[in-house]
């Protein structure tokens, strides 16, 4: 019997794996006036977890940091107005606190982006790191000036 040549095994394309230490966030600021809630929330989201970047490695955080401001003035369906609600527990029985989006704009609007991304990420660990990068404000105003954010539109 003949011994038949086999090719050379292909040498593997190598999968990226970023390091902790290789990790620049960047800062971003967004305008969330007269933009719909889930449009702006799901870029953001993105944007959290750093799947924009090529260096993406899903166990680590490889986000940047999104500023948003005029969260008071965000926008999403008439009807829904009434009808969408925010749930709370305390723990205790007969503890849910069941509030309506208007409710929740009039008291405490930054809740609103912050729990609408909150849900797009997700549901582990990591994303309680990544929800902390996000800074939603009432108003213009925002005490990060001194990173030097970037507008970013994420509604093209």
């Amino acid at each position: 019997m003949q011994s038949v040549a086999r090719a050379p095994k292909p040498k593997g394309y190598k999968t990226f794996i970023a390091k902790p230490g290789e990790i620049k966030a960047k800062w971003y600021v967004v305008d969330a006036a007269n933009k719909s809630l889930g449009r702006i929330s799901a870029p953001i989201a993105m944007r959290l977890m750093g799947k924009d970047k090529p260096t993406y490695t899903p166990h680590l955080d490889t986000g940047d940091f999104v500023i948003v401001i005029n969260a008071e003035k965000v926008k999403i369906d008439p009807r829904k107005h009434l009808s969408k609600t925010y749930r709370h527990w305390s723990g205790y029985l007969g503890g849910m606190k069941i509030r309506t989006f208007e409710e929740v704009n009039q008291k405490a609007p930054e809740r609103i982006i912050q729990h609408a991304v909150r849900l797009m990420l997700p549901k582990n660990l990591l994303a309680k790191r990544l929800i902390t990068k996000l800074k939603v404000y009432k108003g213009t105003d925002h005490p990060h000036k001194a990173q030097q954010p970037v507008a970013w539109n994420p509604v093209g």
